[in-house]
């Protein structure tokens, strides 16, 4: 979800502590709707193993195993506060056996036995710096044939949030890749995939006001900036971006990807 996240890095994300999860899985109304729309683009027939890489809270797995009747999930993430919460979410489908979960990085090769049918990845991508080694490590597990469907951050997303930023002098750019669909598609090709469609496509979330916004702030946007942060000091920085922006909107800009690994 907002990304396979939390935990020291192993070169994909700078050292963070974990995520809030029960937090993010409360207010991550706008992950949700971008997944809804993108799982309609996987083409399922229902008992395939599918890798949901970047499993987050659970909210948009649970989405995904329903799309899977007779099949199974592969629920990945970094962060162990993400697998727990999510574990909490899915407890009967893990006792069935449809979901199994895994902590892992995907910015290194991923630690699975047998090969998947599918790759689905909601709000995760952004968070991982090279995104070369990451299809190549997705490209490894994913059967010849198989999908790869992907909604992440793009180039521009939450523009008006990095100039906030900047108007603080807070010149850190963030633990981000926001890749052009050029760039991206080059990628996927060089790590294997064919078939490739990669396009952006605006999508402003509204928030209340006040701190319903700073909280989404707080726990998703800013997350990585406050931990370099004292913790006096995180409240107020998070207003003072706040304040700065048009308007409780965060202007995000989703990166579509459909592939197929090359047979």
């Amino acid at each position: 979800m907002a990304g396979v996240s939390g935990a020291p890095s192993h070169g994909t994300l700078a050292a963070v502590h974990e995520w809030d999860a029960s937090t993010y899985d409360r207010i991550a109304d706008p992950q949700e709707a971008w997944a809804r729309r993108a799982l309609a683009r996987l083409e399922l027939h229902g008992d395939e193993t599918v890798l949901d890489a970047g499993c987050g809270s659970g909210r948009v797995t649970e989405h995904l195993l329903a799309r899977l009747p007779r099949g199974r999930v592969v629920a990945l993430d970094r962060s162990t506060a993400m697998i727990a919460e999510a574990r909490r979410r899915l407890a009967e489908a893990e006792a069935s056996g449809r979901i199994r979960f895994v902590v892992a990085d995907l910015g290194a090769p991923l630690p699975l036995a047998e090969p998947v049918d599918a790759v689905f990845s909601n709000a995760t991508f952004h968070w991982v710096r090279d995104h070369a080694a990451l299809y190549r490590n997705l490209a490894a597990i994913l059967r010849p044939g198989g999908q790869l469907v992907v909604d992440c951050g793009g180039a521009g997303n939450i523009a008006s949030v990095e100039a906030a930023l900047r108007a603080l002098d807070h010149d850190w750019a963030g633990p981000w890749t926001f890749a052009s669909p050029e760039a991206e598609t080059d990628r996927l090709r060089e790590a294997g995939f064919e078939g490739i469609r990669v396009w952006l496509e605006s999508a402003p979330a509204r928030f209340p006001p006040g701190e319903p916004f700073e909280t989404y702030l707080r726990t998703i946007v800013l997350r990585a900036d406050l931990e370099r942060l004292p913790a006096h000091e995180r409240d107020g920085f998070v207003h003072a971006v706040a304040s700065r922006l048009p308007g409780p909107v965060l202007d995000y800009v989703r990166l579509n990807v459909v592939a197929r690994r090359a047979t």
